[in-house]
């Protein structure tokens, strides 16, 4: 049998939980010892395109209520309303497990932020914000594994730098930079086919060479021992035990996220990391305090909790960005839900974010002021929020920022960004 068929072979026998980059055949070396944590970078995208005003509410702008009689969120303190930010706008309730994170000053948020592209096509949406280069198709790599080999620090060389949670590995991460694959869901821990002894050894020796193939071979076993040693033990076996103890929650995305809080807080070498949530595109029933955008939400808040709590001291820092591809209409469409928009609203948690805060440049939702006459206005293009998180927090030399985006200049006539502390 030929290598390569016993690599498919092992792969399709659910062996190989661990991948590199699509491109990724680069020799891995050991992860340096004794070093001090670095800065970290958590994404997650939540794919299909989430209502943001309906998340970071603009209560106080009076066409807010007007263009969505049915499923528009009252104001504070109304049956159902939302929680309070600042007096402008109100966070979604069944958030609330974050308002502890927004009163402390480490979660914040950038409204009308988004892609300049105005691509209505979720597809084509995603690869712009996943690729970092809106609008163009050709780009080969993803920004995060552009950022993977223009980072500085003691750890380039750990096949555990760069991590993905999912079944496969996004397209924010393709390029030739050795990524992690992590498995959703509690098989993440579990021992896979090439853990046996026996069967772990004749790989090893199958591919004990210097070639392409046998160094990306080596740098997946590295990365999975690496990972499998981080999250087994007796705290993980405890911890499964407690959150397997009663029915589950609507989806795994808390227990995901609580997973990879332990790998981040056990591992140093651990720099990046990236989640995707899917199902928010709410052409129907989207409902307002309750129904379905709610039901999604609440998970979704809890993961982002248990992976702040989870972090313990490695969230001093740690900066969790959350986006979606675009926003929806301002406007309910006829089926309860909204449609395809264009701005949206980007989340920052973490240690360095300067929180509580809603940032960016308000447009309004004045009919005049919406893109086509329909959309929330993109006014914060999301890559000034990567430039800073690049530059400011995980210290990336500025020479290199024109290679992690290129084409990107921060636009001229808007105040400066600032989401993160000085």
């Amino acid at each position: 049998m030929l290598r390569r068929d016993l690599i498919r072979t092992a792969a399709l026998a659910g062996t190989s939980v661990w991948a590199l980059g699509r491109h990724a055949l680069a020799a891995v070396g050991p992860a340096a010892d004794g070093t001090a944590a670095p800065r970290r970078l958590v994404v997650v995208f939540m794919r299909g395109a989430v209502d943001g005003l309906n998340l970071v509410v603009p209560y106080a702008d009076g066409e807010y209520a007007r263009y969505r009689p049915t499923i528009a969120l009252g104001r504070p303190g109304s049956d159902g309303g939302v929680l309070d930010l600042d007096g402008h706008f109100g966070l979604h309730p069944a958030l609330s497990p974050l308002m502890p994170w927004w009163r402390s000053g480490h979660l914040g948020f950038v409204q009308a932020c988004g892609s300049p592209d105005t691509t209505r096509s979720h597809f084509d949406a995603q690869d712009y914000m996943e690729s970092g280069t809106p609008g163009r198709k050709s780009t080969a790599d993803g920004w995060m594994n552009r950022l993977l080999g223009a980072l500085p620090g003691p750890h380039e060389n750990a096949p555990t730098r760069g991590v993905s949670v999912g079944p496969v590995l996004p397209r924010i991460y393709a390029g030739p930079q050795p990524v992690a694959n992590l498995a959703s869901g509690a098989a993440a821990a579990k021992p896979t086919v090439l853990d046996r002894p026996r069967v772990g050894s004749a790989f090893d020796s199958l591919y004990a060479g210097n070639d392409a193939m046998a160094r990306a071979y080596q740098a997946s076993r590295q990365a999975h021992r690496e990972v499998m040693g981080s999250l087994q033990g007796e705290d993980l076996e405890r911890e499964m035990a407690a959150a397997n103890n009663g029915a589950p929650l609507p989806n795994g995305f808390p227990d995901d996220a609580a997973r990879l809080a332990r790998l981040m807080r056990n591992d140093a070498r651990v720099q990046l990391a990236f989640m995707a949530v899917g199902g928010w595109d709410t052409h129907a029933n989207q409902g307002a305090a309750t129904g379905q955008l709610a039901n999604r939400l609440q998970p979704l808040g809890q993961g982002l909790a248990a992976l702040a709590q989870g972090l313990g001291p490695v969230f001093d820092d740690t900066v969790v960005l959350v986006m979606s591809e675009f926003g929806r209409t301002a406007h309910q469409n006829g089926n309860g839900g909204t449609d395809h928009g264009h701005g949206n609203v980007l989340w920052a948690l973490g240690g360095p974010v300067a929180g509580g805060r809603v940032h960016g440049h308000w447009p309004g939702l004045d009919q005049g002021a919406l893109y086509e006459g329909r959309d929330l206005a993109v006014s914060t293009d999301f890559r000034s929020v990567i430039t800073q998180v690049a530059l400011q927090h995980l210290q990336m030399p500025e020479d290199r920022m024109a290679a992690l985006l290129p084409d990107f200049r921060e636009p001229a006539g808007l105040p400066a960004l600032r989401l993160l502390r000085a």
